[in-house]
């Protein structure tokens, strides 16, 4: 089949790796060479920001547009409502679209599938029908009900469920051979005239880190993966310490986990290049978030938004985009109007063709077009767009929220109550949090603990009333705040009353919670 005619994307999103542990980073341990190697044909981002701290929302974003408030994809309510994807409009407009992913939250479950072709989760930690079909129903209408919203606390714990499985290593093998291969059979079945999309999200990189032993011998000799900390939340609560030996051997079994879907990826990028479909492709590779080693005290991905989660690494193999490296500042969730870009796809256009509201594709937040960051060109500022152009100081930004964490509260005050440890009501994961960041500084608001504020070349914290950079920076958060409906200024309520809202349940919620064993 002639393919020189055709436009293809390849979007890979390393979940969970930070960008200081890969090769085109800088890192010293070789962990990545096919990426470095990929790097040397792409755009290599230094300041590229996630609008959100962990998976769904950044998903959302990705597949969207749009910041989490807008889309409003979060534990509380894991769900797309209403709202176009990018595959739905790629579908729509004759592109062959395809999603695997091992990660629970990239499902039918939570409306992140829609519009793709084919898609395969490979999640195997709960059976496949907990996180589509009558669960998902429940759970919308629940969210969706001012009587049953406090039941959403006994829903939750579904995912709560599928967090400890994999965190006491079962269900840890990889998936990433059988993703790639997946991946690979649907690139060569393509028979679009227009080409294709795929995306796939390795998901190697997240706790539990059980590597293959080939990589767990090369990175982290003598480590035996059960005899070391798995669990966040053991140390966030204060339950467990860890010591910097165990540091070192946790980071360890991170970097052969990295290695190993470094290599898994360049056997897809070499048949790419076997089959003669490389420089017909453009290839993305992000990460959704990072993850923090006992950096600022805290170990995984919740609770904050240092920068180890949120600047996050991003390389782009296009023609429009010269190869080396870019400082200037980025949100990720511009790669969904750079993809509509790279594929010549007018949202407009199919609009009626599909379901939910569609987003316009904007030349500002495309990484392709000469206009981009030109917010004064758009027509429709979004938040972000308008928290910038709103500002009478100069410099870009990037806004990062982060809603309360539901699952990882639960967990976190399990593993405390366990301990005999009692968290205080001013504990950060009780917290929600918004954050401005330039290339020049960070403001982060948040609701039950004091605000935090930085200089990044610094590396130190800076008071706004000391320092006019940073107090730029806080009046573009209060901008951005602004625009998406007001500051998040009062803290929320953490005990959910499920008693009363239980009473409300229909049967067949009360069946479907029976049969998840919540019930009696």
């Amino acid at each position: 089949m002639d393919r020189t005619s055709r436009s293809n994307v390849l979007f890979v999103v390393l979940d969970t790796v930070r960008k200081d542990r890969l090769g085109p980073y800088a890192y010293q341990r070789e962990t990545t060479p096919k990426l470095s190697r990929f790097a040397e044909e792409a755009t290599v981002f230094e300041s590229a920001i996630a609008p959100a701290p962990w998976t769904l929302p950044v998903h959302a974003s990705l597949f969207t547009g749009r910041y989490p408030s807008q889309h409003g994809a979060d534990q509380g309510s894991p769900y797309l409502d209403n709202v176009a994807t990018l595959a739905s409009v790629l579908s729509a407009a004759d592109y062959d679209t395809a999603c695997y992913s091992s990660n629970a939250w990239i499902t039918p479950y939570t409306g992140l599938t829609d519009g793709f072709d084919e898609q395969d989760s490979f999640f195997e930690a709960l059976p496949g029908d907990v996180l589509s079909g009558p669960l998902a129903s429940v759970w919308q209408t629940v969210n969706d009900n001012d009587y049953l919203h406090e039941l959403a606390s006994k829903l939750v714990r579904v995912g709560a469920i599928a967090h400890e499985k994999l965190a006491s290593g079962e269900g840890a093998d990889s998936k990433t051979p059988e993703v790639i291969d997946r991946t690979r059979s649907f690139i060569d079945d393509s028979e679009s005239d227009r080409g294709w999309f795929a995306f796939v999200n390795l998901m190697d990189a997240h706790l539990p880190y059980y590597p293959p032993e080939t990589y767990r011998k090369e990175f982290a000799p003598g480590v035996d993966p059960d005899e070391v900390c798995q669990n966040s939340k053991e140390y966030n609560s204060g339950a467990r310490e860890i010591d910097d030996e165990e540091w070192d051997a946790i980071r360890g079994l991170y970097d052969a986990e990295i290695a190993h879907m470094d290599a898994e990826l360049g056997r897809l990028f070499a048949w790419l290049r076997e089959t003669g479909q490389w420089e017909e492709t453009t290839v993305i590779v992000a990460a959704d978030h990072g993850e923090l080693h006992g950096e600022h005290g805290l170990y995984g991905h919740e609770f904050a938004l240092y920068d180890e989660l949120i600047n996050v690494p991003l390389l782009v193999k296009h023609p429009d985009l010269e190869t080396g490296r870019r400082d200037d500042l980025v949100e990720l969730l511009d790669c969904y109007h750079t993809i509509l870009d790279a594929m010549d796809v007018d949202p407009s256009a199919v609009e009626a063709d599909v379901d939910g509201d569609v987003l316009a594709r904007d030349p500002t937040r495309s990484l392709l077009s000469r206009k981009y960051r030109a917010f004064e060109e758009t027509e429709d500022p979004d938040p972000g767009q308008q928290a910038v152009l709103e500002g009478a100081d100069d410099g870009g930004y990037a806004f990062v929220e982060y809603a309360q964490p539901v699952i990882e509260l639960h967990h976190l005050e399990e593993k405390a109550s366990d301990a005999g440890i009692d968290l205080p009501d001013d504990h950060r994961a009780y917290s929600r949090l918004r954050a401005a960041r330039s290339t020049d500084a960070k403001y982060i608001r948040a609701d039950r603990i004091p605000d935090e504020s930085y200089r990044l070349d610094e590396e130190a914290s800076a008071d706004p009333t000391d320092d006019e950079v940073v107090a730029a920076t806080e009046r573009a958060l209060e901008r951005f705040e602004d625009a998406v409906g007001g500051a998040w200024d009062a803290p929320t309520d953490t005990n959910a009353n499920e008693g009363d809202a239980l009473a409300e349940a229909n049967e067949e919620t009360r069946d479907r919670l029976r049969e998840l064993g919540y019930l009696g």
